[in-house]
């Protein structure tokens, strides 16, 4: 997928990036009837997350997933999770697979949209990445992730390009996750649940959620390669930006880097490449009941989009804010 900046020069001003920091790490208040689920938690729980890393576009994805590694060990998280795009399911790729599978004993895997492309299949994705199944529910701590697969066809309402819905069968499977499931839970997809680039039935599964308030915490997602958290009847959504770059498209080909990456990796001139990569570690606290998301800063390689006349067509995602090569620190406070 495709993603936005902050400012109209290249890089952020360190300036403008500890006031915007600054200014998103305040709590913000939402109506958290999940507190009380939070607050069984034996003891404040880290993640790492790392989504979009296109190991099959980019050239130094080998490194931009280790220092994401090194990060999340030194932070002594308790988990991690790709959350799709990562790397096609083939042996050439099976040393950076595990890479990441090697790294941590509790590692969970999603399903990306192009994961799949050149021929490969979800279940490829399952068997060599080493999934339980394309969608799945995993305790880590006491906290439940229930992994949705937004890839599944049979949409009534789909317009071409890639699937991006859940099926009635999920569905029905992710409904008695909710029911039965006692804990607080984080809801995990590649494709978003609400916003631009959705899945078709995003507001059938923003019901499902808020009707499962009191246990639903957060539900990330990646696929966007934005930074951006929306609210939506209840439950934060927040996106994880790409590990590598945002898309840009036919309409904006570029090269940011040599001449011979470019002819090794033809598709990286249709992205704006991220000079560090971004991943983030992701801490639920049960006594200060807060989702807290710790920032990481880069800037772009080359052009920024702004530089190269990008416009947005996904509204309502702004370049500058949503498109931006950062992800921002957030705490979000589960108010009493």
């Amino acid at each position: 997928m495709k993603l936005k900046q902050i400012t109209t020069t290249t890089t952020l001003n360190r300036r403008d990036f500890i006031r915007i920091g600054t200014a998103l790490s305040l709590p913000i208040a939402i109506p958290a009837l999940a507190r009380d689920n939070v607050s069984k938690l034996a003891k404040a729980v880290q993640i790492g997350l790392i989504s979009d890393l296109h190991h099959d576009i980019i050239h130094d994805a080998p490194k931009r997933l280790q220092a994401f590694l090194d990060q999340s060990k030194a932070a002594n998280v308790h988990g991690i999770i790709q959350m799709g795009d990562f790397a096609f399911p083939d042996e050439k790729n099976r040393d950076i697979i595990n890479q990441f599978n090697k790294a941590h004993n509790t590692h969970l895997h999603v399903l990306g949209n192009h994961d799949t492309d050149n021929g490969h299949t979800r279940q490829q994705c399952v068997d060599v990445w080493g999934m339980p199944g394309r969608y799945y529910a995993r305790n880590i701590n006491g906290l439940w992730f229930i992994v949705l697969d937004c890839n599944d066809t049979g949409s009534p309402t789909h317009k071409g390009g890639y699937p991006a819905y859940i099926n009635p069968e999920q569905v029905d499977w992710l409904k008695k996750q909710l029911q039965q499931i006692n804990g607080p839970v984080i809801i995990v997809s590649h494709q978003p649940l609400v916003g631009a680039l959705a899945v078709d039935n995003a507001t059938d599964i923003q019901d499902i959620l808020a009707g499962a308030a009191d246990k639903v915490v957060l539900a990330i997602n990646g696929h966007t390669h934005v930074d951006s958290l929306i609210h939506v009847k209840q439950i934060p959504y927040l996106t994880i930006n790409s590990a590598s770059y945002f898309w840009i498209g036919d309409k904006f080909v570029h090269d940011s880097y040599s001449k011979e990456i470019h002819q090794t990796h033809a598709s990286l001139s249709r992205t704006c490449p991220y000079k560090d990569p971004l991943f983030t570690i992701m801490t639920i606290d049960p006594a200060t009941l807060t989702v807290q998301i710790r920032g990481k800063q880069s800037s772009w390689v080359g052009k920024s989009p702004t530089e190269l006349g990008f416009t947005n067509e996904y509204k309502p995602l702004r370049v500058g804010e949503d498109i931006t090569p950062l992800i921002r620190p957030r705490t979000i406070k589960m108010h009493h």
